[in-house]
């Protein structure tokens, strides 16, 4: 029998939460239901200014009552993304909830047709952002005793998928940094998960994917495979609520497809 006495969740009442990339998409669709869900401190962390007003003002008109911020900020750049961490705990004091819904812009091109300089751009848009939040976010749950991490990335992590060798291999690298972590905190009371969903749909990057070309033809048959129906920003939150919540004390290290029957890696 394991003798160690298992950490404290916290309640979401007593919970402050961090969204990286959190006035769009799966972010934006986060802290409503956080804030649906009764979580009182909330901060959105992203570069569009005027979006991410508009952002603000639509989870205070759902949740009058809560704390609700919005930090300008690139969480690509070392030093925005410190500043940015720095003035929410300012904001909103403890950061227990950590979701790093960031995304980048490129589109699903093979290999042999993707530009050189592409390559390093792809993995440093993807990767360095949520890993550099995490890092600069974990100190302070550590010294608490309890936190919530959850990093979205995508079934590019687990499928291959021709045209996503470096998106692949960026959501790849996402993925066991989550787990790896996730074995490094449990010590100090912290999970840390990943989302791994295929098509959004309503997204801006969905849009954008299936646009035209090569990545409008591989999202078309993707979506074709969805008998479950394409999963929405909602339905990828409600997964991320779940597992930041009381409900989600013992899931860390997992990392989680909700992508309506794509596939089943």
């Amino acid at each position: 029998m394991n003798n160690l006495k298992p950490a404290t969740p916290l309640s979401f009442a007593e919970s402050g939460a961090l969204i990286a990339g959190g006035t769009s998409g799966v972010g934006l669709a986060t802290a409503r239901q956080l804030a649906a869900a009764g979580v009182e401190r909330i901060a959105l962390v992203a570069r569009n200014a005027e979006r991410g007003e508009r952002a603000r003002r639509a989870i205070l008109a759902m949740a009058p009552a809560a704390s609700v911020h919005f930090v300008a900020a690139d969480a690509n750049d070392a030093d925005q993304a410190r500043a940015a961490c720095d003035r929410v705990r300012e904001l909103i004091g403890s950061i227990d909830i950590l979701v790093n819904a960031t995304t980048a812009g490129f589109v699903p091109e093979l290999f042999h047709k993707m530009p050189v300089a592409d390559i390093p751009a792809i993995l440093d848009q993807l990767v360095v952002a949520p890993l550099r939040m995490c890092r600069l976010v974990l100190p302070g749950m550590r010294e608490r005793g309890a936190g919530v991490i959850l990093n979205v990335a995508s079934d590019a992590a687990k499928s291959a998928t021709p045209g996503e060798t470096v998106i692949g291999a960026g959501m790849a690298a996402i993925v066991m940094f989550s787990k790896a972590l996730a074995i490094e905190a449990k010590r100090d009371g912290i999970r840390v998960n990943a989302l791994t969903p295929s098509l959004i749909a309503g997204t801006m990057l969905t849009t954008t994917i299936t646009k035209e070309g090569f990545s409008a033809r591989l999202f078309e048959k993707a979506a074709s495979l969805a008998h479950l129906g394409v999963p929405d920003a909602d339905d990828i939150a409600a997964m991320i609520v779940f597992l930041a919540g009381p409900q989600g004390a013992r899931i860390t290290g997992q990392a989680i497809s909700i992508n309506g029957g794509i596939s089943a890696a």
